[in-house]
């Protein structure tokens, strides 16, 4: 048997050197060019989005650091015994990525969607049109400064403590009725002859009298006064109200000095933290029975816990630092259901009281089951 054929030439095929691509092929290559230039573009194209995500955790039995770098207690006092504490009484907050000068990418937003730990916001929710960055970090400042008097108030009052409040203009609002009659730093001390203390109050005198002069009695300086203001009518959120135009703060004469060293942190929604780390350093004992709880809330001079932004990532923050229990304001529950990262055990909360009863079940080992939760509904 012949394996070749000798009287027959063979000729090798040649390379097609200008072999042309199918069609398929082309359109492909222009798609994926097409898609990496978009990508491209929007990359750098300003969004009109910022993103929520946890941030830094502190414990207010810890220490913080000062100005000057130096790590000193968040919560000092002087003027009463404080007490050893253990474990700790977390407080949350919130980072935002971007402002107005700098807004997140659309690659940045497309990967905060998918995490569960962040939130996409319109830049409007976080930064009101025709507000710099600099005038919210002073209004943040502000609110924490009050919510830290508010806390203190608050724990002293639980404590047994006589705390008389006053209630002080801090600002004015643009075409206010107050301004040139007023000035910042002023008491009120009533308004047509009631004694008021806290602004509801003051916000109901002013109201109910439609639009009619209104006599308040102010303290400035080391003299009382008493001034009148007409209030303007204005719409808030739908509805017809008689406003005089001032933002007012509350002050506080307190029998012991409470100090809050805590920097670079704004908002009012650390009030209830605060003050449940004042109460475990000026009782005996372990107030969490040495555990770990965080946990989030405004809250006023009379205990009562409101509700805060960013509770998702709250949430996700006090599992990153290893809570096991989180105290929820109960106006926020509609956020926390089906929210709840593995692991961490939320209670909703309503007033000082309540999150004491959950600390009390936490350290006494009581019937953590019978404590109020977020539910549907």
């Amino acid at each position: 048997m012949a394996l070749f054929d000798e009287n027959v030439t063979v000729t090798p095929a040649q390379p097609q050197s200008g072999r042309r691509m199918s069609r398929g092929m082309v359109a492909g290559i222009w798609a994926l060019a097409i898609a990496l230039a978009v990508l491209l573009v929007i990359t750098f194209l300003p969004t009109s989005y910022v993103i929520q995500r946890p941030g830094p955790v502190y414990n207010t039995l810890g220490t913080a650091e000062a100005a000057d770098g130096a790590q000193v207690p968040l919560i000092s006092v002087d003027g009463a015994d404080t007490f050893p504490t253990d474990g700790a009484l977390d407080l949350l907050t919130v980072q935002v990525v971007g402002n107005r000068e700098r807004t997140p990418s659309w690659v940045e937003l497309a990967t905060a969607w998918f995490d569960p730990s962040r939130a996409v916001l319109p830049i409007d929710a976080v930064f009101p049109e025709g507000q710099s960055t600099e005038k919210r970090n002073e209004e943040s400042a502000a609110m924490m400064v009050d919510s830290q008097k508010e806390a203190t108030a608050a724990a002293l009052t639980e404590l047994g403590y006589d705390v008389d409040a006053k209630l002080t203009v801090y600002a004015f609002t643009e075409g206010s009725a107050s301004e040139g009659v007023l000035e910042e730093g002023d008491v009120i001390l009533a308004a047509n002859g009631t004694t008021v203390t806290d602004a509801g109050a003051l916000r109901e005198i002013v109201n109910d009298g439609d639009g009619a002069p209104v006599a308040l009695t102010i303290q400035r300086g080391d003299h009382e006064q008493t001034v009148s203001i007409t209030p303007k009518e204005a719409e808030v959120e739908g509805e017809t109200l008689w406003l005089i135009g001032i933002t007012l703060t509350n002050d506080f004469d307190f029998p012991i000095d409470v100090t809050i060293q805590l920097n670079n942190v704004g908002g009012p929604s650390a009030g209830l933290m605060f003050a449940l780390g004042i109460i475990d350093t000026l009782t005996a004992g372990q107030l969490n029975g040495g555990e770990t709880v965080a946990g989030t809330g405004t809250i006023d001079a009379d205990g009562v816990v409101g509700p805060i932004g960013g509770i998702r990532q709250k949430m996700w923050g006090a599992v990153d630092a290893g809570a096991d229990w989180f105290l929820a304001p109960s106006d926020n529950c509609d956020e926390v259901v089906g929210h709840i990262p593995d692991g961490l055990r939320v209670f909703s909360v309503k007033t000082l009281e309540d999150s004491l009863d959950v600390l009390e079940a936490v350290r006494e080992d009581g019937d953590i089951d019978a404590l109020p939760t977020c539910s549907v509904g």
